[in-house]
């Protein structure tokens, strides 16, 4: 399956992510928040990112522009919020989210955006 960077300051929403990710066999790693997660863009290139926007230090849209500088094909990104602000929404459209997903989420609407993201971005095998 899907290798799937989780960036979320709530250890709730990262262990919730991470059981139903890997419940539906996809890798997963964890950031804690924006630096971490920096630092594990430069270790590895997910497949997917799942990305919190408030979070301290480097926040959810630092996160993102970092990611849409690197080279190469875009990694996806879906980014949550508590906070479902229009002008939240708008900066993130144009830093370049793939999905703006508001808290609280159910695991389905998470795992129907990853596969719909995935679909599009992964070769398909041919059997």
């Amino acid at each position: 399956m899907a290798q799937i960077l989780v960036v979320d300051d709530d250890p709730a929403i990262r262990q919730l992510l991470t059981d139903v990710l890997e419940m539906e066999g996809h890798e997963v790693r964890v950031a804690v928040d924006g630096l971490a997660a920096v630092r594990a863009l430069e270790a590895f290139r997910p497949d997917c990112v799942v990305l919190d926007v408030m979070m301290p230090g480097l926040d959810g849209y630092g996160v993102l522009r970092s990611i849409r500088e690197q080279d190469g094909d875009p990694v996806p990104v879906i980014m949550l919020t508590a906070a479902a602000e229009p002008d939240s929404a708008v900066r993130a459209w144009a830093d370049g989210v793939d999905y703006y997903l508001a808290k609280p989420f159910g695991a389905d609407e998470v795992l129907n955006l990853i596969d719909g993201v995935l679909e599009y971005r992964l070769p398909t095998v041919e059997a």
